[in-house]
């Protein structure tokens, strides 16, 4: 068989070398980032137990009961996220809770390669893939990473798909990618239809309007009927966090030092030209609901919540340097040929004060000076016990166990797992003894293991 001659493809290839680097490189930076925080047995919260429970339940092709929520708890019923069904298939092959993170670290590598490969075509090889680079290590997906897994990893990707079609005209390829968001949690089906408005205006065809039909349709439903349906109190339960009356009673609720320091580092990351674009229009509907909850959470730029409006954000800066171009303004055009330099020098500025820099130090940032206690207290627990835990092991302890989280009411476990130091107890809780009593009077549970601050209690054979 004769040989390809050398460069044979590099042509086609060559469009897709600098986005799949850009890519690869996000995965990789944050899957260590994600390894090490595991390696030092971190809990940020109990989220990664739940969606590992949800997809431990996929891969055995039943129903998301998650436990972790409450005994009999249809996860389904807390947010619309059908689409997470796909970590099913992933957790047959690999069955770990590490495996979300690493599916998670993918997603956004992927959408890393997609905002790099339209970067790339609108400002040049060098700088695109600096502008790629200051999307994949943007401080929303640095904060989701270090949060670990949320159902948001499959929204991440999709927007960025969509958006750069957007950008590239493919109107009916924006339509195909963004109609799935709606699966991955409720709120979304807003953002779809934010989106459908702007297609639908920037393209002068109908799909635009039928995308935004879409999404405000599946929010309705999703919202009204499906959650009610599957949550055990009958109602969608974040709804109860917008307060709107109590805003319009003291409209001052709505700025707080939180929100402002939000939006401060969007229009910051936005090189201020994100403005220009439509496409800023799409971060609305995400921004509201934070805003508006009563929940001060939810306000701040940590946390995974800003995850899907970074692939909005940096869509809408090429974008809007796209039309400075074609401005009849000179100082807007020539703006226009700097903006995206703002963006990638403020992703340099903020580096330091991310989760990402944590690796400069790694001693200091991923102690495993309870990792040999943690070990020990998780190999005296066999499979398939009922456990009641905090969440100090709870993400290691729910891939071969029956999790349940100790701040519910649950049936009566096998073991006690409770961490002193980080598992968020009440401090009037300083054992597991103590914990036993409180939770399951009457019923006898003997310490087996006991070491920096990790316990473990065994149920007295004899007990009920």
């Amino acid at each position: 068989m004769r040989g390809i001659r050398r460069g044979q493809f590099t042509p086609a290839l060559a469009p897709f070398v600098l986005p799949a680097a850009v890519g690869l490189v996000t995965t990789a930076l944050f899957t260590v980032f994600s390894a090490l925080q595991w390696r030092s047995f971190a809990a940020p919260s109990w989220d990664l137990g739940i969606f590992t429970q949800l997809a431990r339940q996929y891969a055995a092709l039943e129903a998301p009961i998650v436990t972790i929520k409450g005994e009999g708890f249809n996860l389904l019923g807390d947010h619309f996220h059908p689409l997470l069904v796909l970590l099913g298939p992933i957790f047959v092959v690999f069955p770990h809770a590490f495996t979300l993170l690493v599916v998670q670290n993918a997603l956004f590598g992927l959408a890393a390669a997609a905002l790099t490969y339209a970067a790339v075509r609108l400002l040049g090889r060098l700088t695109g893939t600096l502008f790629g680079l200051a999307f994949a290590f943007s401080w929303g997906l640095q904060g989701a990473v270090e949060a670990q897994f949320h159902e948001i990893a499959f929204a991440v990707p999709l927007l960025a798909l969509s958006l750069c079609a957007f950008l590239g005209r493919q109107w009916v390829a924006c339509l195909l990618w963004a109609m799935p968001l709606v699966f991955v949690k409720e709120d979304l089906g807003l953002t779809v239809a934010a989106l459908g408005i702007v297609l639908a205006v920037r393209s002068r065809h109908p799909l635009g309007v039928w995308l935004a039909v879409w999404g405000v349709g599946w929010f309705a439903l999703a919202s009204l009927v499906i959650l009610p349906l599957l949550n055990p109190n009958g109602a969608w339960a974040y709804s109860s966090s917008i307060d709107l009356l109590g805003i319009l009673q003291d409209p001052a609720a709505l700025f707080q030092p939180q929100k402002s320091v939000t939006l401060l580092l969007l229009v910051v990351a936005g090189g201020l030209i994100a403005v220009r674009s439509p496409l800023a229009l799409v971060l609305l509907p995400t921004l509201a609901w934070r805003f508006l909850s009563e929940n001060s959470g939810y306000w701040g730029p940590t946390w995974q919540y800003s995850a899907v409006l970074m692939p909005i954000l940096f869509a809408a800066v090429l974008d809007g340097i796209a039309l400075a171009r074609g401005s009849l303004r000179g100082w807007l055009r020539g703006y226009g040929r700097l903006a995206a330099s703002v963006s990638i020098v403020a992703a340099l500025v903020l580096a330091t004060t991310l989760p990402l820099f944590k690796l400069a130090d790694v001693p200091a940032h991923f102690s495993t000076h309870r990792a040999a206690a943690a070990t020990a207290a998780l190999q005296i627990v066999p499979d398939g016990a009922l456990v009641e835990s905090d969440i100090g092991l709870m993400n290691y302890l729910v891939e071969r166990t029956d999790v349940y989280w100790l701040g519910n009411k649950n049936p009566l476990p096998d073991y006690l797992v409770i961490d002193l130091a980080a598992g968020g107890l009440p401090a009037e809780w300083t054992s597991a003894q103590v914990v036993g009593e409180a939770l399951h009077p009457g019923v006898e549970f003997t310490t087996i293991y006991a070491a920096d601050g990790y316990e473990v209690a065994r149920r007295d054979a004899n007990a009920p």
